[in-house]
C-alpha cells in the first residue's frame, strides 16, 4: 500500500513543462497565462458551451450558418452570369488579351485554340428581382428577390482539394482549422442536445464524379477536436455507435459514461491536456444524441406539402434534398453551422448531359430550404450559402461540336456564388466580369474576404477570432480579408 502511495505520488510529481502550464491554465496561474497566452488558449479548456470570452464582438446578424458546399465547381456561365453575346460567339477563340495572366489547369493550359462554349440554356429575367438566371435553375430564379448573387468570387486555386480546403479552411493545404469549427470555438453552442458543427454528405447518383470528400474539410485543425465537425451518414445510425447493444439499459449507459468521464477528470487533473476533456465533452453529447437525433431524423412528422416543396428526392436517404431538409430541422433544434458537401459537378467531358441532372437535383432543394426558412420566421438570422470552389472556363474542353462528349474546365479567376438571409441584402447581384465571363472588372470578391464577411454576419471580427499554435496566432482569414459591406445589409 505505501509502495503504490509512493508511485502515485511520483507519477503526480513528474509533470512534463507542458503538463505544467497546463494546470496553470485552470488554477491559480489563470489571470497570469491569460496575459501570456491570451483569451483563447484557455477557453480551450472549458466544457460549457460558451465560446471565446468577448465573442460576438459585434450585434451578430446571423445565429446559424447553412453552407451548401457545391463540390467540383458549377458552371458560373451556364447558370449565374448572364452573357447573351456568348451565344453569337461559339466556337470563336477567345483572345490572348482577355486570356493573359489567367492561371489554368494542367489540362488545358497548353491548348492551342480556346473556343468559346456559349451556354447550354437560355436565360430569363425574374420580375420581381430583374436578375437573369438560366432556365437550368427555375427554382432559384423564383426565389432571387431573396437571394445577394456574387458574380465577382476569386481564388487563386485551381485543382479540387486545394480549393475546398481553402474556402473551408482559408489555406491551401490541410492542417487549418475549418470555417465550422472556428465558429464553435469562437461562439461556443447554443443546443444541449446536438452539436453545433454538423456535416453531411452527398452526391449525384450517376457517380458521374469521382472527387473525394476528406475528413479535414470539416476537421478542427489544431484547435480542441471537439469543436470539429459531427459527421451525419446517410445509412444506418446517423452517428456511428448512437444505439447500445441489446441488454444495456439507460441508466447503464449513464452511469458507465459517469465513472468515465470521473476517470477522464482525474487523469486532466495529472496532465491538463485539453482532449481529455473533449473527450469527456464527447461522450456526454453521444448520450444526449441518442434521443435528439433519432427525432431529427424522423420525418413523419412532416407536412406533405412541405416535403412536396423540397422535392421527390427528399424520401432518398443520402440525397441533397433530404440533406437540405434536415439542415432547416437542425437549425431550428440549435446547431449553428451546417455543412453540407454535395459532389457532381467537375463536368469535364460530360456537361451536355450531367450539368442539366445536377442542377434539377439540387436546385429545388436549395430554393425549397430558403422559402422553408422564410416561412418559419429562420430566414433573417439564418445564413445560407449556395457556390463551389471555383467556376469553368468559358472555352470549351474536348470538341464542342459532339453533341454529348464535351465540358469546361476548372476557372477560378472569376465565378459566382449565392447567399441569402442572415444580414445580406436580398434581392442584388454584386460584382461584374467582362463580355466573356473570363476576368472580374468590378468588386472582385477573393476567398478571404468572403470569409470575413461570413464571420462579420456572425457578429464575428475576423481578424481578433484567433488561436495561438506554434509561437503564432493563426485566424480563419490568415492574413488577409476584407469585410464586403456592400452586400450587408
Amino acid at each position: 500500500m505505501i509502495d503504490m502511495f509512493l508511485q502515485d505520488q511520483a507519477r503526480r510529481l513528474t509533470q512534463t513543462r507542458r503538463q505544467f502550464f497546463g494546470k496553470s491554465a485552470t488554477g491559480v496561474g489563470t489571470a497570469a497565462l491569460a496575459s501570456l497566452l491570451g483569451k483563447e488558449t484557455l477557453s480551450a479548456a472549458s466544457t460549457s458551451g460558451a465560446g471565446v470570452p468577448g465573442f460576438p464582438n459585434h450585434t451578430a446578424k446571423a445565429k446559424r450558418v447553412i453552407y451548401l458546399m457545391q463540390a467540383g465547381g458549377p458552371s458560373h456561365l451556364d447558370i449565374f452570369d448572364y452573357k447573351p453575346q456568348m451565344y453569337g460567339r461559339h466556337g470563336e477563340n477567345i483572345p490572348d488579351s482577355i486570356r493573359a495572366g489567367v492561371r489554368l489547369s494542367t489540362m488545358t493550359g497548353s491548348y492551342k485554340e480556346y473556343p468559346v462554349l456559349r451556354p447550354k440554356k437560355e436565360f430569363r429575367q425574374d420580375r420581381n428581382s430583374g436578375m437573369w438566371l438560366s432556365d437550368l435553375i427555375p427554382h432559384t430564379r423564383d426565389i432571387s428577390d431573396k437571394i445577394c448573387l456574387i458574380n465577382s468570387m476569386n481564388t487563386e486555386a485551381v485543382n479540387h482539394a486545394p480549393a475546398v480546403t481553402f474556402f473551408l479552411t482559408g489555406h491551401q493545404l490541410p492542417g487549418r482549422p475549418s470555417m465550422g469549427a472556428w465558429t464553435s470555438y469562437g461562439l461556443g453552442t447554443s443546443s444541449e442536445d446536438l452539436p453545433s458543427f454538423v456535416v453531411m454528405l452527398s452526391r449525384d447518383k450517376e457517380n458521374s464524379c469521382g472527387q473525394l470528400f476528406y475528413d479535414y474539410y470539416w476537421g478542427s485543425g489544431f484547435i480542441p477536436s471537439k469543436y470539429q465537425g459531427v459527421k451525419f451518414r446517410s445509412q444506418g445510425d446517423p452517428v456511428l455507435y448512437l444505439s447500445d447493444p441489446k441488454g444495456l439499459s439507460r441508466d447503464m449507459k449513464k452511469g458507465m459514461i459517469d465513472d468515465i468521464a470521473a476517470l477522464n477528470r482525474e487523469h486532466y487533473e495529472d496532465v491538463a491536456d485539453p482532449e481529455i476533456q473533449t473527450r469527456i465533452a464527447q461522450y456526454e453529447m453521444a448520450y444526449r444524441m441518442q434521443t435528439s437525433v433519432p427525432e431529427l431524423s424522423d420525418l413523419s412528422s412532416e407536412p406533405q406539402h412541405i416535403l412536396d416543396m423540397y422535392g421527390p428526392d427528399v424520401h432518398r436517404p443520402g440525397s441533397f434534398a433530404r440533406n437540405c431538409l434536415l439542415a432547416r430541422r437542425l437549425a431550428e433544434r440549435g446547431t449553428q453551422f451546417i455543412q453540407l458537401m454535395h459532389a457532381g459537378w467537375d463536368q469535364h467531358q460530360n456537361i451536355p448531359t450531367q450539368l442539366e441532372i445536377q442542377c434539377k437535383d439540387t436546385d429545388q432543394p436549395a430554393a425549397a430550404l430558403v422559402k422553408d426558412l422564410d416561412q418559419r420566421g429562420l430566414l433573417e438570422d439564418t445564413l445560407v450559402i449556395w457556390g463551389g470552389e471555383f467556376g469553368r472556363t468559358p472555352f470549351g474542353q474536348g470538341d464542342i461540336n459532339n453533341p454529348k462528349r464535351h465540358g469546361r474546365d476548372h476557372h477560378g479567376a472569376a465565378f459566382s456564388l449565392w447567399m441569402a438571409g442572415g444580414g445580406v441584402k436580398p434581392g442584388i447581384q454584386y460584382g461584374k466580369t467582362d463580355d466573356y465571363a473570363y476576368n472580374i472588372v468590378e468588386n472582385k470578391v477573393h476567398v478571404h474576404d468572403f470569409q470575413a464577411t461570413v464571420m462579420h454576419l456572425l457578429g464575428i471580427d475576423h481578424e481578433r477570432l484567433t488561436y495561438r499554435f506554434q509561437g503564432r496566432r493563426f485566424r480563419l482569414t490568415d492574413v488577409h480579408g476584407h469585410v464586403v459591406n456592400d452586400i450587408v445589409a
